[in-house]
Formats: C-alpha cells, sequence, structure tokens
C-alpha cells in the first residue's frame, strides 16, 4: 500500500471516532434534541433490535460497560454527532478511529451505510465477547514507555503465553495485551524498572492473538458486506494509512488482533497539514491523546450541547473561517 494522507488545509478538522471504554451512562443527553442525532439513534435501533437511546440515557454502569452493549452504544454516539455536525456544515478532511472507532468511521468516511456499520458493530460486539469469554486475557497501559522496549518486554515475559503490544496511544503511552499471568509479569517488570502501568477495565485482550476466533468469524461475515470508496479519507488502525475500499475486509480482519496506531495515525495526519482534531462521541480521551502527540493541534470534543454549538459556530456553514484551540473535553 504505502499510500499518504492527502494534504489536509489548516484549520480544516479531522473527526475522531471514540473507543470502547469511553461509556458512561448518560452519555449524549443534551443532544438527543438535534435532529441528525435523533434520526440516526432511531435507525440503530431499527438495526440492533433494542432502544439504543435508552440504553446510552438509563442503564445501569455494568449493563453499559458489557461488550455487547458498549460498543454499539459507543459507535451510534459517535456516527450522530458526526452526521449532525455535517448537516450544519462542519466538513472533516479525514476521519480517525481509535478501535471500535475504525467501525464507527467506515459510516463517517461513506465506505459502508449507517445500516450496514450497525450491523457490523453488532456482530464484532458479540464475537469480540465470545472470544474473550473463551479466551480470558487482560490489557495494561505502560507509562513512558518506547516501542522497541516494550516489544522486547514482551518477548522476555511472554513465557510461551499470548503478549503483545496493543495500542500505540501517544508517546510514553503503550498499551499489552494478553493471557493475564503474563500481563502480570509485564506489569511486574515494569514496576521493579521504577515506572507505572495502568490496569484497563476491559473484558478480554482485545488487538491481540486471543482475538484470532474473532477474526476469523469476522472474516466469515465480511465476505457478504460491499464496501464503498471513502467521500471522506479515513486512516487506517492497522497501517496508519488511507484505507481503500479494495482491502478493507483484509484491514479489519486483522484488526481484531493487531496494534492500534493511533500515535503513528495521528503524526501521518499532522505532516499532512492537519491542525484540527474534532472527537465525535463522550469524555474527550482521544483529544487528550492527540495533545499529547501535537500540543499545537486545536481540539474540540463533542459531547454534549454547548460543546456541539462552539463546534458549528468555529467550522460551520456561519463560521468556517473562525479557528483557535477550544478544550472542550
Amino acid at each position: 500500500m504505502g499510500a499518504s494522507v492527502p494534504a489536509i488545509a489548516a484549520g480544516s478538522p479531522v473527526f475522531l471516532c471514540s473507543g470502547q471504554g469511553s461509556q458512561k451512562p448518560g452519555m449524549g443527553a443534551g443532544l438527543m434534541d438535534v435532529p441528525e442525532v435523533a434520526e440516526v439513534f432511531s435507525c440503530a435501533s431499527d438495526v440492533l433490535g433494542f432502544d439504543v437511546a435508552d440504553l446510552v440515557l438509563h442503564a445501569e454502569p455494568d449493563v453499559l460497560n458489557d461488550t455487547r452493549n458498549a460498543q454499539p452504544a459507543i459507535c451510534v454516539l459517535s456516527v450522530a454527532v458526526a452526521r449532525a455536525l455535517e448537516a450544519h456544515g462542519v466538513e472533516p478532511a479525514a476521519v480517525l478511529g481509535f478501535s471500535l472507532g475504525q467501525v464507527s468511521a467506515l459510516a463517517v468516511s461513506g465506505m459502508l451505510s449507517v445500516e450496514a456499520t450497525f450491523s457490523l458493530v453488532k456482530e464484532r460486539s458479540r464475537l469480540m465477547a465470545e472470544a474473550a469469554a473463551e479466551h480470558p486475557g487482560a490489557m495494561s497501559a505502560l507509562l513512558k514507555a518506547d516501542e522497541e522496549g516494550v516489544a522486547a518486554l514482551c518477548d522476555e515475559c511472554a513465557q510461551g503465553e499470548a503478549l503483545v503490544p496493543a495500542n500505540y496511544n501517544c508517546p510514553g503511552q503503550i498499551v499489552v495485551a494478553g493471557a493475564p499471568a503474563a500481563v502480570e509479569r509485564v506489569e511486574a517488570a515494569w514496576a521493579a524498572s521504577g515506572k507505572r502501568f495502568s490496569r484497563l477495565a476491559t473484558s478480554g485482550a482485545f488487538h491481540s492473538p486471543l482475538m484470532a476466533s474473532a477474526a476469523e468469524s469476522m472474516a466469515a461475515y465480511l465476505a457478504n458486506v460491499e464496501f464503498a470508496e471513502p467521500r471522506i479519507p479515513l486512516i487506517c488502525n492497522v497501517t496508519a494509512e488511507p484505507l481503500p475500499a479494495a482491502v478493507a475486509r483484509e484491514h479489519l480482519v486483522r484488526h481484531l488482533t493487531s496494534p492500534v496506531r493511533f500515535q503513528q495515525s495521528v503524526e501521518a495526519l499532522v505532516r499532512a497539514g492537519a491542525d484540527t482534531f474534532v472527537e465525535t462521541g463522550f469524555g474527550g480521551v482521544l483529544a487528550n491523546l492527540v495533545k499529547r502527540i501535537d500540543k499545537g493541534a486545536a481540539r474540540f470534543c463533542v459531547q454534549d450541547r454547548s460543546s456541539f454549538d462552539a463546534c458549528v459556530a468555529a467550522f460551520g456553514e456561519a463560521g468556517a473561517s473562525a479557528s483557535g484551540s477550544s478544550d472542550s473535553e
């Protein structure tokens, strides 16, 4: 492949689609009366077979945190916010998701319809939950980490079990994933070297070989899914390069067992001229990671009515020439 990110004009927003773990009961509450948001949630409820708005607004945390619910909920909110922003004149120059967010980005980019995207996230969440139950795993964020050192440590601590770098979040922060005992060995070694780690509250070792069964089933599912060429460039987690339709199936399958190259993707966007990032979702995790990758970038997290209105005022039809940094996380 080797495709580079097309040039991005200064001030043109890049949309970021949130990943699993950003969910919280009540997220998006202030946006449900935006017509495009309500429309996307209604469509999602038809596809998924349950009231997604009710889940997002009223579910208990343990219910919402279940992978089968968390993934659809986050995906629907990301797509809904992106659609609403576009309807108000905020045109993204590119889109980048984090893990689950790559599925949301398929709808934002135009590679899949919203209906096909929600069908895909329903299947993906089911397959990943089943793989996690069949092959228990853990994930841990290592701080003050470098790529070469973490790769060597994973080799040293694996001891025949699955253990790999899973997420390249930002400079100095790499997540490892694998068998629980192997992750514990990495954490112990990391602590012994005087560095900190943070265990993630996940139900499995995502983006590791322990998701191989999910990847195999995902390949069978995607065999019947048709992808369009992207209307908006989608930067792929697997390669940190634009994703063309011809390899979308292959990369979405690899995505389940390959590391998320978020840092490398943001760096590629910045090299192409990107200086403004708008997270469509909740919590501002990705906007905060962008700050650690490029301190000069303007960042928005559109998660409620005030941040939505601010983003539209800055980049929509009425304020397309406006610019400047806004940390609305």
